[in-house]
């Protein structure tokens, strides 16, 4: 099998020059050869793009892949957008130290919607490019027979080299059968599928490799599999991530996604924007090497990148009047004139109970966290910490939540 490391020799692969987008995240592909001769056939690709349906959630790191699949679509090939409602019941194991809780099927159903709602905001959903299957469609009317047949191929030698399997044998902690399968259940589905393709990251690649296995065994042909670079959240720690924080949403406001653009620690502001936008790589060079020589603050290659997200998920012109805003409200200091208008009918109000009037969609524990992150303000520049510490509010006191998010307190009816 053809393993090609796109860092080292991936200039020199000319079929990736008709996928610039592609071609600026790839990180590897197996195997080049393949998807040579799958290109030269003329003949349109199908794409696997494979989710389980947990939560309808997208940050731009999962998007990196998309906008590759979008670029594809666009010069004829098919995304089969592939619905785990199958697997989703079982559960893939890929960093997980626990095996995952039950999901009931009406949640599935919900969660699937959710997920083909969010990628249509990236991808084209013409019929001729785009197409929605649901993994059960195969594994729900499966005999028994042919699961033992297709078990049969893979031995337990090959499942166990599995990253995570090896942490948890090194943690002494439980795996069960049902994860065990998992990647075999993953393959198969690329055989199912009839996938020439598939572009994910490389947490993914052994379950993908799986479908490459089953596909040579079973008398297809076997799917190109190109990983995609993965970078740090954020904070500049761990990879984007819902539960830790750290990520910027695709469904993020223009002013949410710009914000977390200027919080980026400095060092990882040239990677995002290599990643995460359609900036050129000569520009991209040329502010990396200014900001390391001291000739350019760091602050303004931000502004770049915040500009060219909000661009590429809204427009040209969310992402001026964002620049914009920023300028005025950070640089001088300023209270935004748009700042939400808030009723709070308790003149002494715990600094909770003011936070969920004003932010009525979050979740109890997000309030307390950003309380506790010290992210919260009151009338002044001073952190606040205790979420149950009462505060005697006046009428057109300010609220502020971290750096983006402020609110306006009119005491009594409106």
């Amino acid at each position: 099998m053809t393993n090609e490391k796109l860092s080292d020799s991936f200039a020199s692969i000319d079929i990736f020059e008709k996928f610039p987008t592609l071609k600026r995240t790839a990180e590897q592909v197996f195997a080049v050869d393949d998807f040579r001769e799958k290109l030269e056939s003329r003949k349109p690709l199908r794409i696997k793009y494979g989710v389980d349906v947990t939560a309808p959630f997208l940050h731009i790191g999962h998007a990196v892949n998309l906008w590759a699949m979008r670029e594809m679509q666009e010069q004829g090939h098919k995304v089969v957008f592939l619905i785990g409602d199958f697997t989703t019941r079982i559960g893939d194991p890929t960093g997980k130290s626990k095996t995952r809780p039950k999901i009931d099927s009406g949640q599935i159903e919900r969660d699937a919607q959710g997920f083909i709602k969010q990628v249509s905001e990236i991808l084209l959903t013409d019929p001729t490019v785009f197409e929605v299957r649901r993994n059960s469609e195969w594994w729900e009317t499966m005999s028994v027979d042919r699961l033992m047949e297709l078990l049969s191929l893979v031995t337990y030698a090959k499942l166990i080299q599995r990253d995570m399997f090896q942490r948890r044998i090194a943690q002494d902690a439980e795996i069960y059968m049902h994860e065990m399968l998992y990647p075999i259940l993953q393959g198969y589905d690329s055989y199912e599928l009839g996938s020439d393709l598939t572009i994910v990251g490389t947490d993914q690649l052994f379950n993908e490799l799986m479908g490459r296995f089953y596909q040579e065994r079973m008398g297809g042909n076997p799917q190109t599999v190109i990983t995609t670079k993965i970078t740090p959240g954020i904070d500049g720690r761990e990879k984007q991530s819902k539960s830790l924080g750290n990520y910027i949403a695709v469904s993020d406001s223009p002013r949410d996604m710009f914000g977390k653009a200027m919080s980026l620690p400095d060092n990882l502001t040239s990677e995002f924007l290599e990643v995460y936008t359609l900036v050129p790589m000569e520009r991209i060079s040329q502010m990396g090497a200014a900001m390391r020589a001291g000739e350019l603050n760091p602050m303004e290659v931000k502004r770049v990148l915040g500009q060219a997200l909000v661009e590429r998920y809204y427009d040209k012109d969310a992402a001026i009047q964002e620049n914009e805003w920023f300028t005025k409200v950070f640089s001088r200091r300023s209270i935004p004139e748009d700042v939400p208008i808030v009723n709070l009918a308790n003149t002494d109000a715990t600094l909770f109970e003011i936070l969920k009037v004003c932010m009525s969609s979050e979740s109890s524990s997000e309030l307390r966290r950003l309380v506790q992150y010290g992210s919260v303000r009151l009338g002044g520049e001073e952190k606040l910490t205790d979420p149950d510490q009462r505060h005697a509010v006046t009428s057109g006191s300010v609220l502020r939540v971290g750096k983006r998010r402020w609110f306006r307190i009119v005491l009594g009816e409106l």
